[in-house]
């Protein structure tokens, strides 16, 4: 059980420090997030929040359930990072479309569904690569820590059952 609740919280500690390493570049290197860059955000910051609740949680009965949820978040913020990946590393960024209004006025002025959907084909400041680190841009380094997340909560699952 201790086994449980310190591998979650240490995925949820690693969920905080993506996010303070985040707002430490948009603070001060001044690097405004795209709209892609902010969906990434809040995947880490609900693997962290779900992370830490697990952390909490009664066991064993909950055992099962947390690593099925934080797999469910882990390959939506997947999802939307590899998109990020592609619009920045395979689609040509003449057939992106220009940068459009932020998403703040998006969501004020559209659907949820449409903002969605617009978010997700990309705009052309989602292809450009403000920052890397040994050559992987941000999306990049985003993608690997989400399958990073993900394998680890299954081996804390399996871990924990073999205790």
């Amino acid at each position: 059980m201790l086994r449980w609740r310190l591998g979650h919280l240490a995925l949820s500690l690693f969920c905080a420090g993506t996010i303070a390493f985040a707002i430490y570049l948009q603070n001060t290197q001044f690097l405004s997030p795209c709209p892609l860059c902010i969906f990434q955000r809040v995947g880490f910051i609900t693997f962290g929040l779900l992370s830490l609740c697990a952390a909490a949680a009664p066991m064993p009965k909950m055992s099962r359930f947390w690593p099925v949820v934080l797999t469910i978040v882990g390959l939506a913020g997947a999802g939307v990072a590899a998109r990020h990946v592609a619009i920045q590393y395979v689609i040509d960024p003449a057939q992106l479309p220009s940068c459009g209004p932020g998403l703040a006025f998006l969501v004020e002025t559209q659907p949820w569904l449409q903002v969605f959907k617009g978010v997700l084909t990309g705009h052309g400041e989602c292809g450009v690569i403000d920052w890397s680190l040994f050559g992987l841009s941000l999306p990049v380094m985003a993608l690997l820590g989400f399958i990073g997340l993900i394998i680890a909560t299954w081996m804390i699952r399996f871990w924990q059952a073999k205790a």
